[in-house]
């Protein structure tokens, strides 16, 4: 497992070969470059080993408590599950397909289905182990142009979720390029002042500032709030809305549009360009058919900007559990 190594008792490496002490690797955390996060406290995966080309292990922590992601209904939040896959591809797109760190990703697909029962809050925090298969790898010359993983998540021996991620990288050169030909020689984005956020209970949180949307007259329908300064959200400046932040839309639309709280036990994004900071998004969310198992109920969320679908998101959402 690639997350320790032996230490002698004054805290140096130990040196390797015959005589050389053995200590437990220490369980730390990956190095926070890898999993694209400013915060170590943002990190959640431990480690990770190549079983071969295309398997992987991957080792993860989840907190008891988040200052976002809290629990729900006594759960771990499912929302820390999609950031686990969100972060292990990337992982292992650095650290094993060989992508250099400065390369920029686009997400085109993140998704997660938990089991609630296996994602109930313990007295310690949840240490996950996650296999990963690694499909549809694409190049450019010798260099790896994007993958697709798939992951099933244990916890304890036991599948507690199921997750799956799509996404393609560019130099930042070619990223520069994009850019400048999605903004249409706008520039830098300077973000939109901040709308007023929907209520914190109707959209399933408790302070104001967590609150991603803004209300609209419409039914159904929110304006996107991306407050680039939250801590969590957005963990580092960037030049769009993060696709985490759009799932977290996803998340509180659902709430909103089901009027009662509940937990997302399966959320699919689909994501089909950059959402700018500098221009309104709107957020509309409909009834799908299927789901009634248990009570569940599915919903499509949908975000729109310059006329534009930019993302949709399909959550299957669950009662809260007593």
């Amino acid at each position: 497992m690639m997350s320790g190594a032996p230490y002698s008792e004054d805290g140096s490496a130990a040196p390797a070969g015959l005589g050389a002490p053995r200590r437990p690797a220490l369980t730390t955390t990956v190095p926070r470059e890898l999993v694209h996060r400013a915060s170590v406290a943002e990190v959640l995966l431990t480690g990770w080993d190549r079983v071969d080309d295309a398997r992987f292990t991957v080792t993860a922590q989840l907190p008891r408590q988040h200052g976002f992601h809290v629990s729900v209904g006594g759960c771990h939040d499912p929302l820390l599950i999609t950031e686990t896959v969100r972060q292990a591809g990337l992982l292992l797109a650095h650290a094993e397909l060989g992508v250099p760190l400065e390369h920029q990703f686009l997400m085109w697909d993140l998704s997660a289905d938990v089991v609630p029962e296996a994602l109930r809050v313990g007295g310690a925090p949840a240490s996950l182990d996650i296999d990963v298969a690694c499909e549809d790898v694409k190049r450019r010359g010798a260099q790896v142009a994007g993958a697709h993983y798939d992951m099933v998540i244990r916890r304890d021996g036991e599948v507690a979720a199921r997750g799956g991620a799509t996404f393609t990288c560019t130099s930042p050169a070619v990223y520069r390029r994009l850019r400048a030909a999605a903004r249409a020689g706008a520039g830098a984005p300077v973000p939109l002042p901040l709308p007023s956020p929907a209520p914190p209970r109707e959209v399933g949180r408790v302070s104001a500032a967590d609150v991603v949307l803004s209300p609209s007259p419409a039914a159904g329908r929110w304006r996107l709030r991306a407050d680039t300064t939250h801590p969590a959200l957005f963990d580092h400046p960037v030049d769009h809305v993060p696709g985490m932040v759009l799932l977290e839309a996803a998340r509180q639309a659902t709430t909103a549009f089901l009027r009662r709280p509940c937990l997302p036990v399966g959320l699919t994004g689909e994501f089909s360009r950059y959402v700018e900071l500098d221009r309104e998004c709107a957020i509309e969310a409909c009834a799908l058919p299927g789901g009634a198992a248990e009570g569940r109920e599915r919903v499509l969320v949908t975000g729109r900007q310059d006329g534009g679908q930019v993302f949709r998101a399909t959550v299957t959402a669950a009662p809260v559990p007593l």
